[in-house]
């Protein structure tokens, strides 16, 4: 309690400022009424102003001296007054909200309403308007508060020498590509590179990914990354699946020794593919007489550590008709035999080791490679190369075809959103080390486990094998048991592993660990009773650093200029700025691309995924080690429980298709669990995003389309759902639409799917409209996911990382995703859908802050804002642009869409153009062509302010004032600033224009270019036919 004797002349000293501080920080937990009671206490002191004396009684006051009460008036002013006085002065919300107050006056009298909370009303139907509170901290704490509440909860984490392995190692991050890479926004705050033109930087280091996989492994082909090492071999069996006539071929086996949770994952896949999964030794089995079996999966180096030659086993399976699939540690693949060389048909695996830290399972880029015949099955983004407009070489995605927003349902995969940051961490550390510095670190790490396994036989130990291992040593622990010696080394921050035959420990060692480490684990092992005494025959091997020659490589790779030129730090930097002045970021402007989200990832909200107690946590590691993370995580899904309205949360899915996936398997397995598992119809509306339908096949689900481009006809929808009742499973539904507003009858159409025994799942694509304002439990639905690398501020990253948790209605919540290996507190009966118990913990911490900074006013002002903004933008183009419809009020909800087809046919002039053409005005374009065709669906989010608002609304002006040139004659159809866009420096500075427009109206059309810089794209507009023709996938020197 503060005393009014510390008070002097009614002014506060340092210890009110102190309690102050202290009742934001328990008021950030929404939990204390002692400090409620206690702000009292100082407000009506503050009241009571210089009469504020000594608590001692006075002379005056013992003879009955009166002191007149302050008003419950006035002492709610002097409360007001002294929190306003003793705020932070950090405030996350101001920053984060683009549009000052007096921008959101001036907006709101454009748009035609009165306020803010005018334009919710017309824009939000009163019926889902959400009426229960968020329950989230109150976002008065600033952004050093809640990072020094961050660092305190994550610092009951116990940071331990990790020898688990299991396909999670430590890895060093080299400094210059940490902080020139992973912590600069030129590089996280891009987005997919579907404008090839503003993204050659990335799209150059991805290809150098690509590279770097195809030289490891030996193959033709690689993908630019995957979500994980588990959902990549469960890729490469679907693709598999696709490859073979699976109605003949429907059994697929996986080696005991691959990974206990690839194992898991895989079953889960497997189920609802159709597939029947075999789990064997591979040693054993007689492949030759499983004419069913399509392929067959096995680990390289097995999970034990041993390294097998699979060469007899590819000629098995080739003989049926079978294919091989390897998942394999890129490090060991330097030293080792490239799997291409014992049969290999398709190769997977993490690039985790790659200079890319553990996260406690995540993200990191996983990979897979294959031959070229395969190419247009593979899942997954690849990127190639093309020309441009002018004839130079250019990088694009390729193939596009054979992906989700294409093929729906028909399509390779549901992935979308991969792991690009982690892919180009993992180029740059090849690059950065080069292919000398990769063999030498190839080389310490055998050399450690080697002297390991040395050590470890003079105490007795058997190994079991002596020879044929790269990092991981399995050992008998006799006649101490595996587990007492597991715990008792726990306890002095050491950690191993148990094998599944109870009876071996393994060591796992990295590039992270020294000789010393070495020692004090055989130390350590030595001490907890484990061994003989009497040295084993593993005493006398030599550490060499090499391989047996039965397995050591002997075939040239990395031989590229990229992988052995750059030796300097100084080099390396330019090198990575060079490619980072290629791309636009949001460093460089807004990017408005409608159903993407680009909104601000605060410095505040990164800076803990940096920190050691979140970068060095193995996803295995011991609950004693890893309160810190799991308290951080559970508070993190009770925010997103209030978030959505629901009862439960799984952060296991690695990203917004891998939500959907989880979402949909929830549905079914509680389906199942009440006796109607034949239930299997989904129904989808045609404007939906192409990962729904793709989602809902993974789940063998069948899909019945409706029409919803004029919004979802009820009668027909119920018509629909009655014709279906007995089979219906789920609806698919995006809310707000994505057509761009709040549906009136959303209620309506969730309770008839529900008459008719099915659930609702809600994309939570648009969920930035609906935060603090209504929910996905408000409109009826049963579960959602969410897109935290939009809605919730992690960054996109050029194209990945992402986090897609799924919410859910109580009775679904006995059905959430588990994990074999450690059980998170939400696991329920699901299997796995995720290769790491949380998915990707490591970038939890973004989405934690961005909740605890803003707090419940924060981040309803974010929904509110984002819908200001668009209808800001949507009023000022209207008059230029036709809009499409919209709700009964003419409001949209966070984003618009602007339809270009009347130019088109009057003009010749197509979306892609104007697309092409914003980038000379600096801009990256809006999404193109989704959900209504020749149109651009633009989303501003809400931290844009009005100023760069209105730079975007001009350009387009601008651009429809260009089109009107070309509709008078001025400039010809074929020859006008919009065929021809982007105009790149060297086309814009050559000698010879013959353009009839000028060099000034082609590359700097708009003032603001000159003012604030002109990001010039490095290559005029790609051949997108061309790439797709002649595939350039990789580098070749």
């Amino acid at each position: 309690t503060v005393e009014a004797s510390r008070l002097q002349g009614g002014q506060p000293l340092f210890s009110l400022t102190v309690m102050w501080r202290r009742a934001s920080l328990v008021a950030a937990d929404a939990s204390s009424m002692r400090s409620r009671a206690v702000a009292g206490r100082v407000a009506a002191l503050v009241a009571a102003g210089p009469r504020a004396k000594s608590t001692m009684a006075t002379p005056a006051t013992a003879a009955g001296a009166a002191v007149a009460a302050p008003s419950a008036q006035a002492m709610d002013k002097a409360t007001n007054t002294l929190k306003e006085l003793l705020m932070a002065s950090d405030l996350f919300a101001p920053r984060h909200l683009g549009p000052s107050p007096a921008d959101v006056e001036e907006m709101c009298k454009t748009i035609g309403v009165k306020d803010l909370d005018d334009l919710m009303t017309q824009a939000i139907p009163a019926s889902v308007r959400r009426q229960v509170p968020l329950d989230l901290p109150d976002g008065a704490i600033g952004e050093a508060g809640a990072l020094e509440l961050a660092r305190e909860i994550l610092s009951k984490n116990v940071i331990a020498k990790n020898f688990i392995g299991q396909g999670y190692h430590g890895s060093i991050v080299p400094g210059v590509v940490l902080r020139n890479l992973t912590e600069n926004p030129g590089w996280y705050t891009a987005y997919t590179p579907y404008q090839a033109e503003i993204s050659q930087g990335r799209l150059e280091s991805l290809v150098n990914f690509q590279t770097l996989v195809c030289e490891l492994t030996g193959m033709e082909v690689a993908n630019s990354s995957l979500l994980d090492e588990g959902s990549a071999a469960a890729e490469a069996m679907a693709m598999i699946m696709r490859t073979v006539n699976s109605k003949a071929k429907n059994q697929f086996f996986i080696s005991e020794k691959v990974h206990p949770q690839t194992i898991d994952l895989m079953k889960l896949r497997a189920k609802y593919f159709g597939i029947e999964l075999i789990v064997g030794d591979h040693k054993s089995t007689d492949f030759k007489a499983m004419d069913k079996l399509c392929g067959a999966l096995v680990q390289y180096p097995c999970t034990e550590g041993t390294l097998y030659d699979y060469s007899g086993l590819a000629d098995a399976l080739h003989g049926n008709g079978a294919h091989l699939v390897v998942s394999a540690d890129p490090l060991a693949l330097v030293a080792a035999k490239p799997p291409s060389e014992f049969g290999a048909d398709c190769v997977v695996g993490s690039m985790q080791r790659f200079g890319v830290p553990m996260w406690f399972g995540g993200p990191s880029a996983a990979y897979l490679a294959t031959s070229k015949k395969q190419v247009r099955r593979m899942p997954g983004r690849i990127i190639g190369e093309s020309l441009d407009r002018l004839g130079n070489p250019a990088y694009r995605l390729t193939l596009q075809t054979r992906e989700q927003h294409i093929r729906l349902d028909k399509a390779t995969s549901n992935v979308c959103t991969a792991q690009v940051l982690l892919a180009n961490m993992a180029a740059m550390y090849a690059v950065y080390h080069r292919s000398d510095g990769l063999k030498h670190i190839a080389r310490k790490v055998h050399a450690l486990a080697q002297l390991f396994t040395r050590e470890v036989g003079k105490v007795g130990c058997e190994v079991l094998s002596a020879d044929n291992f790269f990092d991981t040593v399995a050992f008998d622990v006799s006649p101490a048991s595996p587990k007492d010696v597991v715990a008792k080394l726990e306890a002095q921050r050491m950690n191993l592993r148990v094998l599944a035959d109870g009876k071996h420990v393994s060591a796992s060692f990295d590039e992270t660990h020294r000789e010393e480490d070495v020692m004090a684990l055989v130390a350590a092992v030595k001490a907890a009773g484990a061994g003989s005494g009497k040295p084993t025959a593993a005493a006398g091997i030599a550490v060499t650093g090499t391989l047996p020659d039965a397995f050591v490589r002997t075939t040239p790779f990395l031989q590229q200029n990229i992988f052995n030129s750059i030796h300097s730090e100084t080099e390396m930097m330019r090198y990575m700025h060079s490619l980072q002045l290629k791309d636009l970021g949001l460093d460089k402007s807004m990017i408005s691309l409608g159903s993407c989200t680009m909104k601000l990832n605060s410095v505040s909200s990164l800076t803990p995924c940096s920190w050691p107690e979140v970068t060095n946590m193995h996803p295995f590691a011991p609950e004693s080690q890893t309160a810190g993370y799991r308290e951080l995580l559970e508070s993190l899904e009770r925010y997103l429980v209030s978030c959505t309205g629901f009862d439960a949360c799984s952060l296991q899915p690695t990203s917004g298709a891998a939500g959907e996936y989880a979402g949909l398997l929830v549905i079914r397995k509680y389906l199942e669990s009440i006796g109607q598992g034949e239930r299997n119809i989904c129904i989808i509306p045609r404007s939906a995003h192409g990962t729904n339908p793709a989602s809902a096949a993974m789940c063998d689900m069948e899909i019945k389309w409706i029409d919803d481009s004029r919004g979802m006809d009820v009668g027909e929808f119920r018509a629909l759902c009655e014709a279906h009742k007995d089979r219906l499973a789920a609806l698919m539904v995006t809310y707000p639409s994505t057509r761009a507003f709040f549906e009136d009858n959303i209620q309506e159409i969730c309770q008839i799917v529900h008459d008719n025994g099915g659930q609702v799942y809600m994309d939570g694509a648009n969920m930035n409209a609906q935060l603090g304002l209504t929910s996905p439990g408000a409109i009826g639905a049963d579960v959602c996911h969410l897109n935290l690398h939009k809605t919730f501020s992690i960054p996109h990253g050029g194209g990945g990382p992402g986090l897609g948790p799924i919410c859910v209605r109580k009775h679904l919540a006995p059905h959430l995703p588990s994990h074999g290996v450690v059980r998170p507190s939400s696991g329920g009966d699901l299997g796995p859908v995720s290769a790491a118990p949380w998915g990707q913990a490591g970038i939890a911490c973004i989405p934690w802050m961005f909740c605890t900074m803003l707090g419940a006013r924060g981040i309803t002002d974010s929904a509110r804002y984002a819908i200001l903004n668009a209808n800001y933008m949507k009023a000022r183009l209207s008059p230029h642009f036709t809009i499409c419809a919209t709700n009964a009020s003419d409001r949209c909800s966070h984003e618009f869409i602007m339809d270009f087809s009347d130019i088109r046919r009057k003009t010749g002039i197509v979306e892609e153009d104007i697309a092409k053409r914003l980038q000379d005005y600096g801009f990256h374009a809006p999404t193109m062509s989704w959900p209504v065709p020749h149109s651009l669906m633009v989303e501003p989010t809400e931290s844009e302010d009005k100023a760069e608002l209105d730079r975007f609304c001009d350009a387009m002006i601008s651009i429809r004032e260009e089109i009107r040139k070309i509709e008078d004659g001025t400039w010809t159809a074929d020859d006008n600033p919009l065929k021809n866009a982007p105009h790149t420096q060297r086309e814009v500075c050559a000698s010879d224009w013959t353009h009839p427009y000028s060099r000034e109206e082609a590359a700097f059309p708009a003032p603001w270019l000159l003012k604030r810089g002109k990001l010039w794209p490095s290559v005029a507009r790609v051949d997108n036919s061309l790439g797709d023709r002649k595939l350039k996938l990789r580098l070749e020197s």
